[in-house]
């Protein structure tokens, strides 16, 4: 299988995780339209105050999709 990459948006505060959630969301409905494929998408509770919301992409889409989705982060992805 192809290297893949975590792509990783932060939010913080106390609304934080909703918008983690609700970004998430979106993520899979972008995924979906563009037909990407062997993607995962998710939120996780990194505290109580900050979340996150994330985009496992395959490493060749990641320039592209960084460009186009402006994550504030991303890390190699390990299964």
């Amino acid at each position: 299988m192809t290297e893949r990459v975590k792509l990783i948006w932060d939010f913080r505060g106390p609304n934080a995780q909703p918008i983690a959630v609700h970004h998430a969301k979106h993520l899979a409905e972008f995924a979906m339209s563009e037909k990407l494929q062997n993607t995962l998408t998710g939120n996780e509770e990194i505290t109580s105050m900050h979340h996150i919301a994330f985009l496992v992409i395959e490493k060749p889409l990641m320039n592209t999709l960084r460009e186009t989705l402006k994550p504030t982060r991303g890390q190699i992805y390990d299964d």
